[in-house]
């Protein structure tokens, strides 16, 4: 892969970027301009969720998020990469700034990686539970 990183140090760096708390601008240059990121769920309730495209889009959304929640746990269970394909399995609790309700789900990131950028991230969780997170 030339002298990029592996799909697996790609997506251990994006984690150690984010929890070492790096600006929402710094984490989007770990992704492509023309990143395909997309969270499945309720937009009408959940702000942050669904397609967002380019660097711009990515740091969009870990500033809704950091705006928005508190990060109470964040443990990635199983990293799987093959090739330019990462899956990561975990768990996360968010407190919601709003409510102060706490939401706990698994998650599951589909990652792809080319010459050392992510272009493609969809994250699967549970929706509902953060959408009623954030319902007073």
């Amino acid at each position: 892969m030339n002298n990029h990183r592996t799909t697996r140090e790609t997506i251990e760096n994006l984690f150690a970027t984010v929890g070492g708390g790096a600006s929402p601008e710094q984490i989007a240059t770990l992704f492509s301009d023309e990143v395909d990121w997309h969270i499945a769920g309720d937009l009408a309730s959940v702000p942050w969720i669904g397609r967002k495209v380019g660097r711009a889009g990515v740091a969009g959304f870990y500033q809704q998020i950091r705006e928005q929640l508190v990060s109470e746990r964040f443990e990635v269970h199983a990293i799987l990469a093959e090739g330019e394909r990462g899956v990561v399995l975990g768990q996360l609790a968010s407190r919601a700034r709003s409510t102060g309700k706490l939401m706990e789900t698994a998650f599951a990131f589909d990652v792809t990686v080319r010459d050392g950028l992510i272009v493609r991230c969809h994250m699967l969780e549970d929706s509902y539970a953060v959408a009623q997170a954030l319902q007073p």
